[in-house]
């Protein structure tokens, strides 16, 4: 506990790491209150229970619950997280996009900006389908098309607004900054669920022993999915020596850190979009509702979770193969005079890496899968569905990153002021698997 003072008053003391802090803090609670501003001409009152299931909830927990609430924020991040794997994937695709990835920081500026315009793009379709399909027609005070009009702007400039909050958080804040504010509109989500559980469990049904064994249970879990997080599996690499007038350099042996978990979260959401279309036909047409349909709509049913994991497993070895390019990897470390020990550089060299990719994938993929499915589990065991979402998926593996990511980018100002670190032993470790080499933050999306 003395040690957990000392550093939280070591972080106190360095100046740029407090004002970096105080103005994140600063950021957030204006994100939140504003996600609370219901869009002008709607009547709050006669929203009612307007709670989200299925991919409508997935988007939900992603905004905060404004998606729920028809805020101005309702949409919130997803048009800009859409924009960025679209980018992405072209980066893989097409030949420009490559060419601007390898140009440095003028290409990744290039890309940034591509971004920001497709995330306009993408928001003011959403925003025209969200204001057609999502809010309740008798809690539209005004002219329905001047209410269209009006609100298609307003979400639109609401997403941008998000966006802007997210980059003033990289730049001036501690980094990571969308993915700040979508963990903070899940963990907003906790206070409720767990005093939901508490009072079923302690007040109702009288199951203390249950409430605690519970809460063991949470705790197992997120220990589980930081070891998932932060698995690497570390290829040696010697780097040739140089001599550059009375100075050497390389002949010292590094290592590559590759993750076990190298898809991240994209998995699980890739298979949530594909397991949620039995249950929209059966919304569409009810005629299509028999036993097959039923038992893949049903989250805790013994078919859905094994098609999902499935789901889960191939498109981790998909993401994986089209994020991670071995060939680049290899041609990167030849330029750099390094070579991996017993084998020739080039196409050994990839071989390599690609086998070691496909054997670490694999036990990968199926941790991640055994994480997406635990919150069925948990609603099979009793638990209440808001608080389930907290033992896995998307909820708790986002909650996990964006921490160690956070105290990843505390941790290297600490110690480049010569302070300790946050840990006795060791270094913080992000989901890069590798300790932060500088302090300015990054804009990776969740």
């Amino acid at each position: 506990m003395k040690k957990l003072f000392t550093t939280l008053s070591n972080i106190w003391k360095i100046q740029e790491l407090r004002e970096r802090i105080v103005f994140t803090l600063v950021i957030l609670l204006v994100y939140r209150f504003v996600s609370h501003v219901v869009l002008p001409g709607v009547d709050a009152t006669a929203l009612g229970d307007n709670q989200k299931s299925g991919i409508l909830g997935l988007l939900d927990m992603f905004a905060g619950g404004s998606f729920s609430r028809v805020s101005i924020l309702a949409l919130g991040v997803m048009p800009y997280i859409s924009a960025s794997i679209v980018v992405q994937l072209l980066g893989i695709a097409v030949p420009s996009f490559q060419k601007m990835q390898k140009e440095g920081e003028s290409g990744r500026n290039k890309l940034n900006q591509i971004t920001r315009y497709l995330t306009v793009v993408i928001t003011a379709v959403q925003a025209v389908g969200y204001v057609k399909t999502q809010v309740p027609k008798e809690a539209i005070l005004i002219d329905p098309t001047l209410f269209f009009v009006l609100s298609t702007f307003v979400l639109s400039a609401g997403t941008l607004f998000v966006m802007w909050l997210g980059e003033k958080i990289t730049d001036k804040g501690i980094g990571n900054g969308v993915s700040l504010i979508i963990m903070v509109g899940i963990i907003a989500r906790l206070p409720m669920a767990l005093y939901q559980e508490i009072t079923s469990r302690v007040i109702v049904d009288g199951g203390l022993i249950a409430l605690v064994l519970e809460i063991v249970a949470l705790f197992a879990v997120v220990m589980f999915t930081i070891l998932i997080v932060q698995g690497v599996r570390k290829v040696p690499v010697q780097y040739a020596k140089r001599i550059v007038g009375n100075r050497q350099f390389g002949g010292v042996r590094q290592y590559i850190p590759l993750k076990v978990n190298a898809a991240g979260v994209m998995p699980i959401i890739f298979a949530q979009a594909l397991m949620f279309i039995p249950t929209t036909l059966t919304q569409f047409f009810p005629t299509l509702q028999n036993t097959w349909l039923i038992q893949f709509s049903d989250p805790t049913s013994l078919a859905y979770s094994l098609t999902f994991a499935f789901l889960i497993i191939a498109f981790t070895f998909f993401y994986t193969a089209i994020t991670v390019n071995p060939v680049q990897m290899s041609d990167d470390m030849k330029k750099n005079g390094g070579f991996i020990p017993g084998l020739k550089p080039g196409l050994d060299t990839s071989s390599f890496i690609d086998d070691v990719i496909s054997k670490i994938t694999f036990p990968g993929s199926v941790f991640l899968a055994i994480i997406a499915i635990l919150p069925s589990l948990a609603v099979k065991f009793g638990i209440k569905s808001e608080f389930a979402h907290f033992y896995g998926g998307t909820s708790l593996l986002i909650l996990v990153g964006v921490v160690l990511d956070t105290l990843q980018q505390i941790e290297s100002y600490l110690l480049m002021r010569h302070y300790d670190g946050l840990m006795k032993t060791g270094r913080v470790t992000g989901r890069t698997g590798v300790p932060a080499a500088n302090t300015s933050g990054s804009s990776a999306v969740i």
